[in-house]
């Protein structure tokens, strides 16, 4: 006779869905994705390009990869973003004297305009997600984020992992499985917004708009 498996260390585990990080997550998709439909569907900037314009708008002109690093993006993907920006008009970039090869980065007239605009609607949103709570646990939870955060720096300092490989992963990467019926992506459009959920204004036009299109969404 055999004994039964011992089964105490697997119900100990918590599932996937109880995870921390995994929790954050979902709770950014989904009430990030507000804001994602107010950047892309109003004012014609994405996620990413937004948090380049509130980084200038908080911390003044920048050089790129100082503006990468406070915006907590890669250079690649920043200098992007910045190219599309300048494009836009929200951007202004100034050669430094004496080193052509350095550029500083600000706001232009357009960008601050649009960052006067949009971020009391962002600030709304948050202020509608934090009204779950009262203001001792809304201070409570301040707190505890910071807390958190310290850790994951702490954490990553002294990770002995390997490194992330993009190239490696894009490469890989293989297209989402279709549905044979219509072809339509299998995996269908989980985690992103549906159109009727939140009602938008019209889109607001930016200078130089008009030659930034579907390239700049899929940046997001």
């Amino acid at each position: 006779m055999t004994d039964a498996p011992d089964v105490s260390a697997e119900c100990s585990m918590p599932s996937f869905d109880d995870l921390l990080l995994y929790r954050l997550s979902r709770l950014l998709s989904l009430a990030g994705s507000m804001v994602i439909r107010l950047c892309e569907g109003r004012f014609g900037i994405t996620r990413r390009e937004w948090r380049l314009v509130a980084t200038l708008a908080g911390r003044g002109a920048l050089g790129s990869s100082q503006l990468a690093a406070h915006a907590q993006l890669d250079r690649a993907r920043t200098s992007k973003a910045i190219g599309s920006l300048v494009a836009k008009g929200l951007v202004l970039r100034t050669g430094v004297a004496g080193d052509r090869r350095q550029v500083v980065l600000r706001l232009s007239a357009s960008g601050e305009a649009l960052y006067a605009e949009l971020f009391p609607q962002v600030a709304r949103i948050n202020a509608d997600l934090l009204g779950a709570l009262d203001a001792g646990e809304a201070a409570q939870l301040g707190l505890t984020l910071a807390r958190l955060q310290a850790r994951a720096e702490t954490l990553v300092a002294h990770a002995e992992l390997p490194k992330a490989n993009r190239r490696r992963r894009s490469a890989t990467r293989h297209p989402p499985p279709t549905d044979p019926a219509n072809g339509a992506d299998a995996v269908g459009l989980a985690g992103r917004p549906h159109p009727g959920s939140l009602a938008l204004p019209p889109r607001r036009r930016l200078p130089g708009a008009a030659s930034a299109g579907a390239a700049d969404k899929r940046a997001a």
